[in-house]
């Protein structure tokens, strides 16, 4: 990547960091740290391993677009030969990708161009885009299978009454409308989708339709590509599915680990439970830096849902809020470790 955009990735980040920071209640953090002790440090390396799977499901998704498209010929915009990708390499890409998304208001906003830019250079422009829109995609269908399972478990394990199961049907109908959606966008392809449904936008109207009318043929070749992940390498597409479920689902051990600070009969289902309503509040404030203020809202309301004192929601959003400010850190920082080749 430019160094010059490199470094501006890396000031904005580090600019809403501090931000974010100098937010917090030291003294509140202070005392959450000395109460969580070890199991801190649990939820912090519990990350390490997680963002393994978030890399190995975009992973398999350039292989499959770069090997599936080595036959036909390059693009003008893409560079001649591709170079061998290190998992590595690209799981510090993964992190900062993360950390950027985290950092940045609208979410996908700051973290997929940068992985677009990083890729272009081992890939070409069109096959860094399709494979970063393909992983954003799987990232965000994974959550959707996430809610429904997590609606699911919820009738088999807890007492519903009128209002909370009215409230799971919206929200199953809700997943199951957006997993129809998505996997239409993959039969098909989505990119070109999208910026036409931009082009209708007061404020971005002229911009997107510009875009179209110049890039339309690269559009379509990234549709094409996306449309192949999922018609002829279906293996490929439920594997990367896969992994990102089951991230989902091993994340829920973070709040696990939490929750046995404070009670000894916390248990692994009740931790999905809580991370299936908060993140899916959360995800609803996706305009927010850090889905500040919605993330905190959602342990509240979804430990009181699961009979838990407000004191342990507001003591597993303190821990988790620590925890993605040290990884956002750790990833903006893995920006300067990318040397320019």
């Amino acid at each position: 990547m430019n160094k010059k955009y490199q470094n501006g990735f890396f000031i904005f980040g580090i600019a809403v960091l501090t931000l974010m920071v100098s937010q917090l209640d030291f003294t509140q953090v202070w005392d959450g740290l000395q109460r969580a002790g070890y199991w801190f440090f649990a939820v912090i390396v519990l990350w390490m391993f997680l963002y393994i799977f978030n890399t190995g499901a975009w992973y398999i998704i350039i292989n499959s677009t770069v090997n599936g498209d080595k036959s036909k010929e390059e693009t003008t915009d893409n560079i001649g030969q591709h170079t061998k990708i290190s998992f590595w390499w690209l799981y510090k890409i993964t992190v900062s990708g993360f950390a950027l998304n985290y950092a940045t208001p609208g979410g996908l906003m700051g973290g997929e161009p940068y992985r677009i830019m990083s890729l272009t250079p081992k890939t070409g422009t069109e096959k860094a885009s399709s494979s970063v829109i393909l992983y954003a995609m799987t990232h965000i269908f994974s959550h959707f299978w996430f809610w429904l399972l997590s609606v699911i478990l919820y009738i088999i394990t807890q007492e519903i009454s009128i209002p909370i199961g009215t409230l799971l049907a919206a929200v199953a109908a809700f997943c199951i409308i957006a997993i129809w959606f998505f996997i239409k966008g993959y039969k098909k392809g989505i990119a070109f989708r999208c910026m036409n449904i931009l082009s209708h936008f007061p404020m971005i109207r002229r911009w997107a339709s510009g875009f179209i009318e110049k890039h339309k043929e690269q559009l379509d070749n990234i549709d094409s590509q996306i449309a192949a992940l999922h018609n002829q390498n279906r293996k490929t597409f439920i594997s990367a599915v896969m992994l990102e479920l089951a991230c989902r689902i091993i994340s829920a051990l973070e709040i696990y680990f939490i929750l046995l600070v404070i009670t000894p009969d916390a248990s692994y289902p009740q931790s999905i439970l809580i991370l299936a309503f908060t993140s899916l509040f959360a995800n609803m404030l996706f305009f927010m830096p850090l889905q500040l203020g919605g993330r905190e809202g959602g342990f509240l309301m979804s430990a009181k849902g699961l009979a838990l004192t407000a004191n342990a929601g507001i003591f597993v959003a303190l821990i988790v809020r620590l925890r993605e400010l040290i990884w956002t850190a750790i990833g903006l920082l893995m920006i300067k470790f990318d040397k320019k080749r």
